[in-house]
């Protein structure tokens, strides 16, 4: 499990490596003092987990979590117990107190693993779902959706020519999407790589994708830069 620890207190995360040491499965590839540290550090190793803190200079783990296309799974490790709420409601798994004890710490990461297994347990595309929205109802292969967009704590699907709103969030959606077949091309879209047309340059940095039934999303430019290494661009 890649784990990158994101606290500006050397001593805190000094402790967390100490404590992190007692789970075999845990490998920490970085630590990061700040946000700027921490997206060049996301970028570098591509974690599974972010053990993160809130307040830090020059930017909270919230301010970070917005600026990643694709988070991991989070536990926030923070001395503040008034952003709880805040917290879940960016689907992070957990939320320590510090000082952080080996007991919660371990329950969190037991977390953790039951997730990393109920992913393993993804549908292949072949897989038909059920969709309801309002009084219409579908049965869907997956492979027929194109689009998944984001809308605050549910999320709209694309398919043929119709589409519907589910009560699922795009991430919890996500876990059980086959990366084979879905990419995620921002923080508010993921794309069926098989309805994908046309690639083209965009303004930002990234690019600018057509989908099949005339649709269109910009890819931001660090999922470019993953997308054009997977695709041999």
């Amino acid at each position: 499990m890649r784990t990158l620890i994101v606290d500006d207190e050397r001593l805190a995360r000094g402790e967390l490596r100490r404590l992190l040491a007692e789970h075999p499965e845990v490998e920490i590839v970085g630590e990061a003092a700040n946000v700027e540290e921490a997206l060049s550090a996301f970028e570098k190793h591509q974690p599974d987990l972010l053990l993160l803190d809130i307040k830090m200079p020059g930017g909270s783990g919230f301010d970070l979590l917005e600026q990643l296309d694709s988070a991991p799974q989070v536990i926030f490790t923070t001395a503040f117990d008034e952003f709880a709420l805040q917290a879940f409601e960016v689907n992070a798994l957990d939320y320590l107190l510090k000082p952080v004890s080996a007991e919660r710490l371990a329950a969190a990461l037991q977390r953790v693993r039951e997730k990393r297994a109920q992913a393993a347990s993804q549908l292949s595309g072949d897989h038909r779902i059920f969709l309801r929205d309002g009084e219409r109802c579908w049965f869907v292969s997956l492979k027929e959706i194109v689009l998944l967009e984001s809308e605050g704590n549910y999320t709209r699907i694309y398919f043929g020519q119709e589409k519907c709103f589910v009560q699922r969030s795009l991430t919890a959606l996500e876990e059980r999407l086959d990366p084979q077949l879905f990419f995620r091309v921002s923080r508010r879209h993921i794309v069926n790589l098989r309805s994908i047309l046309q690639v083209d340059p965009s303004v930002g940095g990234g690019l600018d994708v057509s989908l099949k039934g005339g649709l269109k999303v910009e890819m931001s430019r660090r999922r470019s830069l993953e997308f054009r290494e997977r695709m041999s661009l």
